[in-house]
């Protein structure tokens, strides 16, 4: 059985091409844009260069590839950026997704999406899979809009939801609320956190696990992937500081009328993960376990 993933260069898709090659139950094919940049140690040899935004190239890769499911994790994420370069993210978020589809139904591929909290409008978080979507930023809008894409083909399909992923990838171009806050009090800096937002972060590593027992389980619908605790950024950051035993006073709590960004933000989101549970078998680290595997993967990268 093959997995095809997309965007295998992120911090997910290295994930899951790690733990597919660990446990060895498929096969991997990472794919992106460029060239790999994925681990050294994972001895990638059929790294596949694909721009999924490229409809014949999408058609004619998946074509010679023919993979029983697709990853889907290639998406403009930079909420902020999504709302000044609409374009751009409507073609990545939403067009090349109908490429997927398009092949998926073709070579009768099974496609594992990954979407976002950032569909609904944050007013009555934490949500189930089951509750309306009303997204508040265009990011968000873009991401539900593939969701319907998705939704009303004839594909065997399953839709991922998550929530402020969190981990480190190979070449540590992407920093976290955790790597900030530990660089920036051990930089002696104050830091400002807001109080009146509520997320459940998710480890990589979780994320990665829920998407690869989905197709274990040949799961179909829409599962929330998420950490378990329901956390605001204070608290994030105060669980981060105590972990590495830094100063806490440094901290200070402020609410969202204290930051501007071009994109609005829902204000209590995160997720109710029953269903994964009970169908999956899924099972998360909590935040504070999340921290420590970050701090032991820092130890092994040198950081």
């Amino acid at each position: 059985m093959k997995i095809l993933i997309t965007g295998a260069n992120g911090l997910l898709g290295q994930k899951l091409v790690r733990q597919i090659i660990e446990e060895n139950v498929f096969e991997a094919i990472p794919s992106g844009l460029g060239e790999s940049r994925l681990p050294e140690d994972l001895k990638i040899q059929n790294w596949l260069t694909l721009d999924i935004q490229n409809r014949d190239q999408v058609m004619a890769e998946i074509g010679k590839m023919k993979p029983d499911y697709i990853i889907n994790t290639a998406a403009m994420t930079n909420v902020d950026q999504c709302e000044s370069k609409k374009e751009a993210c409507k073609e990545l978020n939403i067009e090349a997704v109908k490429h997927l589809v398009e092949a998926c139904e073709k070579y009768e591929a099974h496609l594992i999406h990954l979407s976002t909290d950032f569909i609904f409008d944050g007013e009555n978080g934490p949500y189930r899979e089951d509750a309306t979507p009303n997204p508040v930023n265009f990011y968000g809008w873009t991401k539900l809009e593939a969701e319907n894409v998705i939704q009303k083909s004839s594909i065997k399909w399953s839709i991922v939801r998550t929530v402020l992923v969190y981990g480190i990838a190979n070449d540590m171009s992407r920093s976290n609320i955790i790597l900030w806050v530990k660089d920036s009090l051990e930089k002696g800096e104050t830091l400002q956190l807001v109080n009146d937002q509520i997320r459940t972060p998710t480890l990589a590593e979780d994320l990665a696990n829920g998407c690869l027992l989905i197709a274990q389980k040949q799961a179909v619908g829409i599962y929330n992937i998420s950490g378990k605790d329901v956390l605001t950024p204070y608290e994030m950051a105060m669980q981060t500081a105590a972990y590495f035993g830094l100063d806490k006073t440094k901290i200070k709590e402020t609410d969202s009328h204290s930051f501007t960004q071009d994109a609005e933000r829902p204000m209590k989101t995160g997720f109710i993960i029953e269903k994964a549970i009970a169908d999956l078998g899924y099972s998360p680290k909590s935040f504070m376990d999340g921290i420590g595997i970050l701090a032991k993967q820092l130890k092994l990268a040198n950081y």
